[in-house]
């Protein structure tokens, strides 16, 4: 394979390696593999290019014209030509609509979004360009170390959208294909400028030499201490070196919200919850532990998708309207104060509902939307690290008062009971569950007794749109998560005569004792509200195993001064009162609310609190481990080459011309030394010269390390002892070399310093050698297998050939040569 060929399949696959970091940013990762064979076909028609007498300014342009036909065909085939395989004009304009749609997407999803057909057009296009980029930098201009601008840009980009998502490992394989396209271009620089010196086994085929290899050994180990060195490094917080930039549902798992629409981001947050706690929160109320924090609600349904009816705010004063349709009744106040963590960025301010008043440090940060009593933030992180106490009223009406409640005035139907066009199935559907209903009420009881039975799953992996062809499948599958529950409840009881409109917001926290409650990102929710004259809008619960069912949806329930759930038992005074993190069981109103799911039982009597570590863990101990021993594996073979040339008895073995003396060291312990004593130097900073006799080799030695006296002399005398066992007819030398050699090292030592002697001692260059020796090995394994095959394949076929050629000279007719 050419050097350019090599560049092109470099490039590519550094281009692809780069782009695995925006897999976090979709919910599917099946648009990656569409990705790769773009990237494969533009290095197809890039190579095909370069090989044309055209200018090389010409390969991107007709690797740009490619990519738009490929994004033709994969996004707009619909109104192709030819049985959809010839893009037409039509085929521009429908690729037009998927982009700004894309765009649109793009402005209102939270990470991980849908995998819309915008969305994925848009990482598809933007790999494209990236490839084209890289191959035009890497391969049509030989200029691989600019390549890495736009593999980086890729990677930012990527990681940064992905945020807490994101994983070392896309840094990791983004790296990886960077450096390989680096050696790729390296080894062709390297082999034009001759042949580097190091020695004749070494030298050939390649061209690659000591700074080859030392370009390699340079890059991988720059990326294992990227890899690493973050694990022992403080972290630090939000400054200069994160601007904590994005939406909360960007960076921490679907944490947050976007403030431009809650209900799209929520449906792209909630299949990956990290179970991260956002903030926790104070009620003195007796609810406290069946407390929904509402952020919003959303009034118009357009056959899509719910939304706020109006974009009209107002500035906040920490004042809220009166609550909608609530009569004139006694009803209690409880105060909430709610403490915002750093997890939390964008999203509306969490509140009981109703509130009436909200005690906040600065106003000026928030805007109120008056139709639906939600606040919304007016500056960049307001909610980040909040502290504030909200006042809400505790509505608790009765199945009975409920029942019996009059007729929502006009105002509230004309804008509360609109409906756009839907299938059929829907409004049938709910005509069909409530026919026995006699009132209102018992309509709604009967929808939400219909969704949270049996015949209903929750599944957070569904699709995550909300649109009426949504509804029809959900029914039909009757699996989906709360937004679906709520998006199609909310619809048929509009159908069905009920104002209704959808909250956003979170289920009760886990306790912490003393009602306090900690809410993480698994309990962001969306719910119906249904209005009730008299009452106002009143929270129902049609998710299955998730959220806590208020009393007035049981059609018996209690009058209306008991509260909202069941006491929680308190514990005995001789027992110890227990935490969440001492105890992981899930208590009565975890297993109420349904959030116990992911958590795992701990076995019996089983007190120390032990647990496996995950996959993902274990398998990052386990690089780490193995890129600890590549470390580590220099210094260690130095280490025990040098104490086998120079300890005791020093490097046994036969002699050498001569042999051994009758009393000094054999011909092998000297020239052992000898090889010590160069890598000792090539260690500290002068590298070997073979084409100098021993003698002038320690010259330049001490020369060059300026060492003192008694270093010199040392290196002498081993050098002296060399030429008398390489050159003398008969050697004897009886000295013992291995104190020279430690002298002569001590003073080369002294003269690099601290960080060379540190060099020295991780990273010798002299454990180069090892990697020639397991080169050799392999080359005579492989020498030697290929060997016994052929002498195999002799033994075995000889034979059959001899016996073919006999019956040839005999003829067909078996009587003698033809």
């Amino acid at each position: 394979m050419t050097t350019r060929a090599k560049l092109t399949v470099y490039s590519a696959l550094a281009t692809a390696l780069a782009a695995l970091c925006l897999t976090p940013l979709l919910t599917s990762r099946g648009w990656i593999a569409h990705a790769f064979l773009v990237v494969t076909v533009l290095a197809l028609v890039g190579a095909g290019l370069r090989r044309t007498p055209f200018y090389r300014w010409t390969v991107p342009l007709g690797q740009l014209l490619v990519l738009f036909v490929l994004l033709l065909l994969g996004f707009a085939s619909s109104s192709a030509v030819f049985g959809g395989m010839v893009p037409g004009t039509e085929s521009v304009r429908t690729l037009g609509r998927v982009l700004a749609q894309g765009f649109t997407d793009v402005r209102d999803y939270a990470i991980p979004a849908p995998p819309n057909p915008g969305l994925r057009m848009i990482l598809v296009g933007s790999v494209g360009l990236i490839a084209v980029a890289v191959d035009t930098v890497a391969v049509t201009y030989r200029r691989s170390a600019l390549a890495g601008l736009p593999l980086l840009a890729l990677y930012s980009v990527g990681n940064g959208l992905a945020g807490d998502q994101g994983s070392w490992l896309w840094f990791a394989t983004a790296a990886a294909g960077y450096l390989l396209l680096l050696f790729a271009e390296g080894q062709d620089r390297v082999s034009r400028w001759g042949r580097i010196f190091r020695g004749a086994e070494h030298g050939e085929g390649g061209g690659l030499g000591a700074l080859g290899q030392g370009g390699r050994q340079v890059g991988v180990v720059a990326l294992v201490l990227a890899l690493l060195l973050p694990a022992f490094l403080p972290r630090w917080g939000s400054g200069l070196l994160h601007s904590g930039s994005g939406t909360a549902a960007g960076r921490h798992g679907g944490a947050g919200v976007s403030s431009l629409d809650p209900l799209v981001a929520l449906t792209g947050a909630l299949p990956n919850p990290r179970h991260v706690e956002l903030f926790t929160y104070w009620s003195e109320g007796k609810s406290a532990g069946s407390t929904y924090l509402r952020t919003g609600a959303l009034d118009v349904f357009d056959g899509e998708t719910w939304k706020r009816g109006s974009s009209n705010t107002v500035p906040f004063t920490g004042a809220l309207p009166a609550p909608e349709g609530l009569g004139p009744v006694d009803v209690p106040e409880a105060k909430t104060e709610v403490m915002i963590g750093n997890r939390l960025d964008d999203a509306w301010l969490p509140l009981p509902y109703p509130a009436r008043t909200v005690n906040l440090r600065d106003t000026s940060a928030w805007q109120l939307d008056p139709a639906t009593a939600s606040v919304l933030p007016a500056k960049d992180k307001a909610i980040k690290g909040l502290k504030y106490v909200a006042t809400g009223l505790e509505v608790q009406p009765t199945a009975t008062s409920l029942r019996t409640a009059p007729k929502p005035a006009e105002r509230i139907t004309r804008q509360y009971l609109t409906v756009p066009e839907l299938p059929p199935v829907v409004k049938q559907t709910a005509l069909d569950i409530t026919k026995n209903a006699p009132t209102q009420y018992d309509k709604m009881d009967a929808l939400r007794a219909w969704f949270t039975g049996p015949a209903f799953t929750y599944d957070a992996t569904t699709r995550t749109d909300s649109g009426g062809d949504a509804m029809a499948d959900f029914l039909a599958r009757r699996r989906g998560f709360c937004v679906h529950f709520a998006s199609t409840m909310a619809v048929m009881a509009r159908y069905l005569g009920v104002p209704s409109r959808v909250a956003l917001g979170f289920t009760p926290g886990d306790t912490k004792g003393g009602n306090v409650y900690s809410v993480t990102d698994a309990m962001y929710h969306a719910w119906p509200e249904l209005y009730f004259e008299g009452y106002g809008w009143l929270r129902f619960e049609p998710t299955p195993t998730r959220g806590i069912q208020p009393d007035y949806s049981d059609p018996v329930s209690a009058p209306a001064t008991q509260p909202t759930t069941a006491p929680v038992p308190q514990p005995q005074a001789t027992a110890p009162v227990e935490t969440p993190s001492a105890n992981p069981d899930c208590d009565a109103k975890l297993r109420r609310t349904g959030d116990c799911g992911d958590r795992r039982d701990t076995a019996a009597g089983t007190d120390q609190g032990f647990t496996l570590p995950s996959g993902k863990t274990l398998a990052a101990l386990v690089v780490a481990l193995l890129a600890l021993v590549l470390l580590l594996t220099p210094m260690v073979w130095r280490a025990l080459l040098r104490r086998r040339r120079l300890g005791a008895g020093g490097r046994r073995g036969p002699g050498g011309p001569g042999g051994p003396g009758p009393d000094g060291l054999t011909d092998a312990q000297v020239l052992a030394a000898w090889d010590e004593l160069i890598d000792s130097a090539w260690d500290l900073g002068i590298p070997p010269d073979e084409s100098r006799t021993p003698r002038a080799a320690a010259r330049r030695i001490v020369e060059t390390g300026e060492l003192d006296e008694a270093s010199a002399a040392a290196a002498g005398r081993v050098a002296l002892a060399t030429e008398r066992v390489l050159y003398a007819r008969s050697a004897q030398v009886g000295e013992p070399l291995a104190a020279d050699v430690r002298t002569a090292r001590a003073g080369l030592r002294a003269r690099v310093g601290r960080r060379g002697r540190i060099r020295a001692l991780l990273l010798p260059p002299s454990s180069a050698q090892l990697r020639w020796r397991l080169s050799d090995a392999l080359l005579t394994v492989r020498l030697r297998t290929g060997a016994l095959v052929a002498r195999a394949a002799g033994a075995v076929g000889g034979p059959v050939r001899r016996a073919l050629g006999r019956r040839r000279r005999r003829g067909p007719g078996g009587g003698g040569e033809s």
